[in-house]
């Protein structure tokens, strides 16, 4: 048998040795595709970077000028608006205006003429909220900032979503190719070049496109351009492409020959056991420490194999990470939690589902597309969905890993730190990421013995969560004495086997009703007691 299947192998190096030849064109393509994909991503990632450095910029005056105001409508308030806007290169316009859009005054002693183009949206993180209008006769849409002030006033500046023409960005424009800046509930703010191409698209898979968001944000940029039209760039490259592969040709017969004859077919078959669904979410509980009640779960991956075997995480998870194939088994992952809890997230909506990403997924923003096809329109929520990176394997500061990050948020989503003090991270690299909570890692939890009073560096960590204003989350919780000591320093919420171990879908399932069956009386009765008082 290990001879015919070595025979076999044996032909189909022959055959395979003379591919590279045959596929000149597609190689070109393949480098086609990763050089342009490379330039959109970096198109799309400038012209967020421009609008969110803008509104940010806004946002800070217009909270400058409040703060060097002592009321509104003032002469002084006029002269801090207008060296505000003065000393910006994109803010247009400071209006006072109520609630029912009755203006009070401006920086310039006039009417302001704007209409919206869009419903007011909250920037995440912030006290402003956001709104797209038509400004005067300004062709460019506008960006109108609002803060509150008070009950009834608002305080709102203006300014174009871009600082350069419409005509001026589509003269940079491939032919054929489509700029579309958008709200992140869908609301179109600004479109450029073809208007079709982002239609096609839906049809034809033939496009190189990137997207961004804005950082914080409510606003998404598009770009798409049919790979026709940039293929025909790079047909000076046919030629050298085709020495290449007769170079590669010759070379891969030669190791084709010695790979058959000297190496033995791999019995870890990662890639297989995903393809067949081997690869099952387990569930570990995350309790609140001081009511007991089941406030989410972690997800973590088991291979249950068909003999009935079941491997740790510790025996593929590095495997998978270094091979590519975290990826795609963290989208079967995902779509088996979506069957496993919809209706637990549904029963109970407050309830959080952790889901490990791996650095794999912040050098390619695809996997903000992913959760959207998978949780847009289930049961799970994305307030529900968790998503944890390790410290062990930091995120790089790069464009798309901020692309990445800004992506999840703005579909309402969180991040944790998992591993939290294991790593190099400190806390000014934490605070840039946007970390909203952070699991403190199981060997800092077992320093805490009977008796013990004080862990040093337990409690810094825990002191450093609450500078970063963190959510805190200690893993690998076995005694009571663990736990008792992490709720008296303000740690609520915990997962281990003081709990229950990673559970099956089944008994995970049984245990969450059972414990929403018994907190669902203590919240009617303190809701009861609350309305009394």
């Amino acid at each position: 048998m290990k001879s015919r299947y070595s025979h076999i192998l044996m032909l189909l190096g022959a055959i395979l040795a003379f591919v590279p030849i045959l596929s000149v064109d597609f190689l070109l393509d393949a480098y086609v595709r990763m050089r342009e994909k490379i330039d959109a991503s970096q198109y799309v990632a400038a012209i967020s970077s421009q609008i969110d450095a803008a509104s940010t910029d806004a946002m800070s005056s217009l909270r400058q000028v409040l703060a060097d105001s002592p009321s509104l409508c003032t002469p002084t308030f006029v002269a801090n608006v207008q060296v505000a806007i003065e000393s910006s290169l994109n803010m247009k316009q400071v209006l006072v205006e109520n609630a029912d859009g009755v203006q009070y005054c401006d920086a310039f002693g006039r009417t302001v003429q704007y209409s919206p183009l869009s419903e007011s949206l909250p920037v995440p993180g912030r006290t402003e909220s956001l709104t797209v209008v038509k400004y005067a006769d300004m062709t460019m849409p506008v960006l109108k900032l609002t803060q509150a002030f008070g009950e009834t006033r608002r305080v709102s500046a203006f300014l174009p979503v871009m600082s350069q023409n419409t005509a001026t960005m589509e003269q940079g424009l491939d032919a054929g190719a489509m700029v579309r800046v958008s709200l992140t509930n869908g609301t179109p703010i600004l479109t450029l070049g073809d208007p079709g191409a982002f239609d096609r698209r839906e049809i034809d898979a033939d496009f190189i496109s990137a997207d961004s968001f804005a950082g914080a944000l409510p606003v998404k940029v598009e770009y798409a351009v049919p790979f026709a039209i940039v293929r025909a760039g790079f047909a000076d490259l046919d030629v050298s492409f085709t020495i290449v592969a007769c170079l590669m040709s010759a070379a891969f017969l030669v190791l084709a020959l010695h790979y058959v004859r000297r190496s033995r077919v791999p019995a870890f078959d990662l890639e297989r056991a995903i393809a067949r669904g081997e690869i099952k979410p387990y569930y570990q509980p995350v309790i609140n420490l001081r009511t007991g009640a089941l406030v989410g779960c972690e997800v973590l991956a088991r291979w249950e194999k068909k003999n009935g075997k079941i491997v740790p995480p510790g025996a593929f998870i590095d495997y998978a990470e270094v091979t590519g194939l975290a990826i795609p088994m963290t989208l079967s992952m995902m779509q088996q939690v979506k069957a496993d809890l919809g209706d637990l997230c549904t029963m109970m909506p407050d309830m959080k589902v952790a889901i490990n990403l791996f650095e794999g997924h912040f050098r390619d923003d695809s996997i903000v597309e992913d959760v959207q096809a998978i949780f847009g329109n289930s049961a799970i929520s994305y307030r529900q969905l968790v998503f944890e990176i390790t410290e062990r394997h930091p995120v790089g500061n790069s464009a798309v890993a901020n692309s990445v990050i800004a992506g999840l948020h703005a579909l309402g989503s969180r991040l944790a730190m998992d591993d939290a003090g294991t790593g190099h991270s400190n806390l000014a690299y934490l605070g840039t990421l946007g970390i909203d909570i952070i699991k403190i890692d199981r060997i800092f939890v077992d320093m805490i013995k009977p008796e013990t009073t004080q862990v040093p560096v337990l409690d810094g960590l825990i002191a450093m969560a609450k500078d970063l204003d963190c959510e805190i989350v200690a893993e690998g919780v076995e005694t009571e004495a663990q736990a008792i000591y992490l709720r008296a320093r303000g740690v609520l919420q915990a997962q281990g086997y003081i709990f229950a171990p990673a559970l099956k879908v089944d008994a995970f399932r049984e245990l969450a009703v059972a414990l929403h069956a018994t907190q669902a009386p203590r919240q009617r009765i303190e809701a009861v007691v609350a309305s009394a008082a």
